[in-house]
């Protein structure tokens, strides 16, 4: 019994990542470029490669199901771009407050 859930969390979570990695991707892509440079993080070309190839690697786990490695690498690479990269590049467009 405990098996099986196991198994349906992690097909849960598993299927949230991808459109996890698929905004990232997207939000990644319409952001401006001097915003990544002003925020001091890496160029826009470099978040678009490491977004999408994210992107790929968790979907490459629909081709290849034992690939966990792979997955967890995208998942790190898209939640890095997520918690780390979006709020300081959003932060930058938004402007000074006040």
């Amino acid at each position: 019994m405990l098996e099986s859930l196991d198994l349906w969390v992690f097909q849960i979570l598993y299927w949230a990542a991808v459109p996890v990695g698929i905004f990232a991707f997207i939000h990644a892509a319409f952001q401006r470029a001097d915003a990544y440079t002003a925020a001091d993080k890496l160029t826009k070309p470099a978040w678009l490669g490491i977004t999408g190839g994210a992107c790929a690697l968790l979907l490459l786990n629909l081709v290849v199901p034992g690939s966990m490695l792979f997955y967890l690498i995208g998942l790190v690479a898209v939640l890095v771009y997520i918690v780390d990269v979006k709020p300081a590049v959003t932060e930058v467009q938004r402007g000074p407050r006040w």
